[in-house]
């Protein structure tokens, strides 16, 4: 193979990375409406349990299917970070939060999570970016953190407590799920993820399910399903796919997006209304990410 052969399979390889991890982030983008919508029939703990019960299920059957053997022991502290982050830590906080937050305002937690990230990930595995990606990175969470704020006045509040232990052990989860899937096909690294939080998610639903109110309808039983299909599995097979392809760093920046596209989602399938500073903040936000995708480390 020739130099100019290998670089174009090496561009190749980096724009179908950069595909699969921007179908992760537009998967994501729906969670929060997603969890509106079931919060509708479920409390939050029961929703958190009953996603990663059902995303266990899904995970199982792929695996049995594929007959993929266990995971090394060396991969399981990895794996538990996953889960502890990805199953249950972030689904149940962020619930929590929207309980008394608004869509738009809960964005703030994805506005900030690709700079946390990448720096989680750059102390985990020592893997360094140019000065230029940071600055673009803080740059796109400024801009989201910003958008943010101003659509919610600033005013802290518990739910804003939640999203912020949300943020930091979601973006763990998500660090330490790059990294394995640098060395496991990404679906793996999810599909073991909710299976380790199994005996987690397995207790909540059995302690939840009687304790808080449970009113069956039809947007709770598709915000359930999607949570658990899409937001819990599908959407990581593709995530950690593309981070697997172009990096953690890289693929983190893609999700400055999500914020603006959670917003859009709110605005067509919650009715509510458009904040007048989306356009901006999207052409910003789209300038930041186009840095970080070009520049090397």
């Amino acid at each position: 193979m020739t130099a100019h052969d290998s670089a174009i399979l090496t561009r190749s390889i980096a724009a179908g990375g950069t595909a699969f991890a921007a179908l992760g982030v537009l998967c994501f983008s729906f969670t929060f409406p997603a969890t509106s919508w079931a919060l509708d029939g479920f409390g939050p703990w029961t929703i958190t349990g009953l996603r990663g019960v059902l995303a266990a299920v899904l995970a199982g059957v792929c695996l049995a299917v594929r007959r993929v053997p266990l995971p090394a022991r060396s991969d399981w502290p990895g794996l538990l970070a996953v889960a502890g982050g990805c199953v249950v830590g972030f689904p149940l906080l962020s619930t929590l939060a929207l309980r008394t937050s608004s869509t738009a305002h809960s964005a703030v937690v994805i506005g900030m999570l690709p700079l946390a990230t990448a720096a989680l990930s750059g102390l985990r595995t020592g893997a360094r970016a140019p000065r230029m990606f940071w600055w673009a990175a803080l740059a796109g969470a400024v801009v989201v953190l910003a958008f943010t704020l101003q659509q919610s006045a600033g005013r802290p509040s518990l739910a804003d407590g939640y999203l912020f232990a949300a943020l930091l052990v979601c973006a763990a989860g998500y660090a330490e799920g790059g990294r394995l899937a640098q060395r496991m096909p990404g679906w793996q690294v999810v599909a073991w993820g909710v299976l380790a939080a199994l005996p987690a998610t397995a207790l909540t639903c059995v302690l939840a399910l009687p304790a808080e109110p449970l009113h069956l309808t039809p947007h709770s039983m598709v915000g359930l399903g999607y949570l658990a299909a899409v937001s819990q599995f599908g959407g990581f097979v593709a995530w950690y796919g593309g981070m697997a392809a172009i990096g953690v760093l890289r693929a983190s920046q893609l999700q400055l997006a999500q914020p603006l596209l959670t917003v859009c989602w709110a605005v067509l399938v919650l009715g509510e209304r458009l904040p007048a500073a989306v356009p901006v903040t999207a052409l910003a936000v789209v300038a930041c990410i186009a840095v970080t995708q070009r520049v090397r480390g």
